[in-house]
């Protein structure tokens, strides 16, 4: 039972990168590697101000500041200097490796010592659930404002954005700022949470948000009630729990932890053929006298 529980405040405290990563993925259409970066980043300054003994919830909100910055800064990188949007976060994303090491002063701050909210005697499970709550009412909220249907009219169509006289550049700018931002939360709660930050702990963090967002809308594709950040939060959930899964009984054959990246890769894998249709069988249409029948009913249902 204690394993199934940490398994899923892993999957619920990842489900914030997932977001991130559906920001820019999936709504931007930007492959931002500046992620792997910015989520060890938020990581770094939160254990950097809690070992100087700084209240463990404004350390969360610089952390937050503090990938929102970088996440700002790779978006100029692309809009201002026409530098390509993958080379842009890649550049982000080495830089943010030295700038980290700076912030932490060495590759590793043990923080079993320090206060942090999971310190407060209230149950982890409990404030993960209550930040990621929070998050995804405000982020649905925000998508459902002007500024919010811009962002997804740039991921669609820019030119379209450029022709009502909307600066498009800034929108993505803005975009690539929040999808940091809680990269950067996520990396802080979650060096609270194992209680301690590592600067390489950001390795493959993009890989495994999309294999949580392609999990989760391949799965419940069909389920058009059910929002984007949801599907987010259900992925990954589930790709912590095939991990776990993997990780505990792989020994049956032959696998250890020392493949759980070619285990993510797999999966990853796996996710990117179902999403692409490669894994789904063409059903053959049956052709009844006097015409053929294929009648599909939808129902739209108010989205949670």
């Amino acid at each position: 039972m204690d394993v199934l529980i940490n398994v899923l405040e892993q999957g619920l405290l990842f489900s914030l990168v997932a977001i991130a990563v559906y920001i820019t993925y999936k709504i931007l259409d930007f492959p931002d590697m500046s992620v792997d970066g910015t989520f060890p980043m938020g990581a770094a300054i939160s254990a950097a101000l809690l070992i100087q003994g700084v209240n463990p919830w404004i350390s969360l909100i610089a952390a937050a500041i503090g990938g929102g910055i970088a996440g700002s800064i790779t978006g100029f990188l692309h809009v201002k200097f026409k530098i390509d949007n993958l080379m842009a976060g890649i550049l982000m994303m080495i830089g943010l490796y030295s700038i980290n090491l700076r912030i932490m002063g060495k590759a590793n701050i043990p923080l079993f010592n320090a206060n942090h909210v999971f310190k407060l005697g209230i149950p982890a499970m409990g404030i993960i659930i209550a930040m990621l709550v929070v998050v995804k009412i405000l982020f649905d909220l925000y998508m459902k404002t002007k500024s919010g249907f811009l962002l997804t009219a740039v991921g669609d169509n820019e030119q379209v954005v450029s022709s009502l006289g909307v600066n498009k550049d800034m929108i993505k700018v803005l975009g690539l700022a929040i999808s940091n931002a809680l990269a950067a939360l996520a990396g802080a709660l979650t060096a609270q949470y194992q209680g301690f930050s590592d600067v390489g702990m950001g390795t493959g963090t993009v890989v495994m948000g999309l294999a949580a967002v392609i999990i989760g809308t391949s799965l419940f594709e069909k389920i058009s009630f059910i929002k984007a950040t949801t599907l987010s939060i259900i992925g990954a959930v589930i790709y912590k729990c095939a991990i776990a899964i993997v990780l505990k009984y792989g020994s049956v054959v032959g696998i250890t932890p020392n493949d759980l990246k070619l285990m993510t890769a797999i999966i990853v894998i796996i996710a990117l053929c179902s999403n692409n249709g490669i894994f789904k069988f063409k059903k053959k249409k049956t052709i009844v006298e006097g015409g053929a029948v294929d009648v599909k009913s939808q129902t739209t249902i108010q989205s949670i």
